[in-house]
């Protein structure tokens, strides 16, 4: 291990779980890398995606958005793509934006349509499906409030969805961010996923939370303190 992260690991007990504020406190002051890192969310989640009442998805807002720019992309025509073109959209397109994507050409971190371009947007589900950037109504991608839904996705929403081994996991702020905005961040993520319970889940439900930076150490945080 480098010197930085041995002296990080000196900053704190790797068996101790700590309370959120005292997490982010030690993952802060541990992100020190020359660039501005991301904090990391991982939550271990006593579900199986593989039944559909145990899946977990859905978006977030968080108080202070995520310090990443967000291209938004929108699947609209006429008024609601003029709105869209209000709102910040980066792209907004009808065939020509289908045609682009079919090319290869993926330019942008979330994909919003209006209900009547699902039909055209379906040419390009393989593209996007496995890039988790597919336009789907249960994530607000799918709407006919084009507006509010760029506005949303340039203010710092993210998207959430459990992995096969029951993890979640979600960029909630970065390295520059005060520790105040990290915890209140983290917290509106927190409180998102427990409200997200599906009702399959029998037996303890949030079981691990861990907030870490992209180059700092993992550090556990206290359910119970929650």
């Amino acid at each position: 291990m480098g010197k930085r992260i041995v002296n990080a690991y000196k900053s704190l007990d790797k068996n101790q779980a700590y309370s959120l504020k005292d997490a982010v406190k030690i993952v802060k002051e541990n992100a020190k890398a020359k660039f501005d890192e991301t904090i990391d969310i991982a939550i271990n989640l006593g579900v199986d995606p593989k039944y559909a009442d145990q899946m977990v998805r859905g978006v977030c807002s968080l108080p202070h958005g995520t310090g990443k720019k967000i291209r938004v992309a929108v699947l609209a025509q006429g008024e609601k793509a003029d709105q869209a073109k209000a709102a910040g959209a980066d792209i907004v397109g009808a065939e020509s934006l289908i045609d682009s994507i079919l090319s290869g050409k993926i330019d942008f971190d979330r994909c919003i349509a209006t209900p009547d371009m699902m039909g055209m947007a379906g040419k390009v589900a393989r593209v996007l499906g496995p890039k988790g950037l597919m336009p789907n109504p249960k994530l607000g991608t799918v709407t006919a409030d084009v507006e509010n839904a760029v506005k949303k996705a340039k203010a710092g929403e993210v998207q959430y969805r459990v992995e096969k081994a029951g993890i979640v996991h979600a960029g909630i702020g970065r390295a520059s961010f005060s520790e105040e905005q990290l915890y209140e961040n983290t917290k509106a993520f927190i409180d998102a996923i427990n409200k997200a319970k599906p009702s399959g889940v029998k037996g303890t439900y949030m079981k691990k939370v861990s907030l870490s930076s992209t180059m700092g150490v993992g550090v556990k945080v206290d359910l119970n303190a929650l």
